[in-house]
């Protein structure tokens, strides 16, 4: 039988740091290890840095990447953004009409027009499409008062969504908000898997802290650390953990260490700009090789998600924290994913992100805590990532739905 071909769809790719492109990767080798040709069209630039260039046609872990131009312009403005995503999702659509072998065109939301490409080549090709849902990007803009639901640009990417999630073979979505949103905003209730985003926990050993060369590097070896590590987007509020720290300076024993990119950032630039706090520290992603380190530097994590960011986005940061046996400081909404994972494994706490008193006075409480009370919290959490969430499972069975019904060659 001639080799089946997997063409991936995604605007990021490993070695940009995105998260979105980290997952599509694992699943492309696995299915190279499934005997699976796959073949993936993405940006030659980074996304947030449209200063870095990767190389234009690589091989990696048998997977072939096809990087193409003019498809990222950096975040810098929501016109360079879109120009670069129009520009990726044209190019993806010619190129893909003459993939050799196609037999599944595989699309996740990144960028979230990609799944016009996916609908053009399969008009073509008659091959289908499997759509992976890391986040409804238009219903989290129009929740956060961002764009005008009834807008041109708003009505055309919704149309995107759902016409891509109604002549898609598989859907998987995150939680059982998003699958809910999903049937609630685009009518699409059938054929829709919930499958969580893994952590990747291989490179994710837990460090203990007197061994941990990142608390040393950056003189946190006396400090009990609530860290902030990932995307700082739109749905992840910040102010309530700002003014926490405020409301906490007088406590030298506690550092808030925030690392990652993101829209929300600047908040904590200028924080840092106009107060120059002494319990406040702002880093950039940190190589995946070295993300052991720096997550395993946290005493708590921090996760946040805006209220009505239910079923339009999913923090996955949660899973790192779980992966290197660290508890949860949740700021956001319950009923959310979060909630029932902290709830089901024990394994944090959840705050309001609209009170910062509330917040800090909790936060006091927690670093407070004896420490076998927290090793037992980050114990519950790592076994989970072990026994229910883990890479390898989450991933194979990821493949399976993508495998499934394969057009034949």
């Amino acid at each position: 039988m001639p080799q089946r071909t997997l063409l991936l769809i995604s605007q990021v790719y490993p070695p940009d740091p995105a998260a979105v492109g980290r997952h599509m990767h694992d699943a492309a080798e696995e299915m190279v290890r499934r005997g699976w040709r796959v073949v993936v069209y993405t940006s030659r630039r980074g996304y947030a840095d449209a200063s870095q260039r990767y190389a234009a046609r690589e091989l990696l872990d048998g997977v072939e990447i096809r990087r193409l131009p003019l498809s990222s312009f950096g975040k810098s403005t929501l016109a360079l953004r879109l120009l670069g995503q129009i520009l990726f999702v044209a190019q993806a659509a010619i190129r893909g009409m003459f993939v050799r072998g196609l037999s599944t065109i595989l699309v996740s939301t990144s960028p979230p027009m990609a799944g016009a490409a996916a609908l053009w080549i399969r008009c073509f090709r008659r091959v289908p499409i499997k759509f992976w849902v890391m986040d409804l990007s238009v219903d989290q803009m129009i929740e956060a008062g961002l764009a005008k639901p009834n807008a041109i640009t708003t009505r055309l990417l919704r149309s995107v969504y759902r016409w891509t999630l109604q002549n898609s073979q598989d859907v998987v979505a995150l939680d059982r908000f998003m699958v809910q949103r999903i049937a609630d905003s685009y009518g699409v209730d059938r054929g829709v898997h919930i499958l969580p985003p893994w952590p990747h926990e291989d490179h994710l050993d837990r460090v203990a802290h007197a061994d941990n060369p990142f608390r040393q590097r950056h003189h946190l070896h006396d400090k009990f650390v609530f860290m902030y590590s990932g995307n700082m987007g739109i749905g992840h509020p910040i102010g309530v953990l700002l003014e926490a720290a405020r409301e906490m300076a007088d406590d030298p024993q506690v550092m808030f260490v925030f690392i990652g990119d993101g829209h929300r950032r600047a908040e904590v630039e200028r924080e840092i700009a106009e107060r120059c706090p002494g319990n406040l520290m702002l880093l950039p992603y940190q190589p995946l090789e070295e993300l052991c380190y720096s997550l395993s530097a946290a005493d708590v994590h921090l996760v946040t998600m805006e209220d009505g960011g239910i079923g339009c986005f999913h923090p996955c940061k949660v899973y790192g924290a779980m992966a290197v046996s660290r508890p949860v400081l949740f700021a956001g909404p319950d009923p959310s994913h979060v909630t029932d994972l902290i709830t089901r494994y024990m394994m944090g706490w959840r705050i309001s992100s609209h009170d910062p008193s509330s917040a800090a006075e909790e936060m006091r409480r927690i670093a407070g805590l004896p420490a076998a009370e927290l090793q037992a919290m980050g114990d519950r959490a790592g076994a989970a990532v072990s026994q229910d969430l883990s890479k390898t499972r989450l991933c194979q069975e990821f493949c399976d739905i993508v495998e499934k019904g394969a057009a034949g060659v």
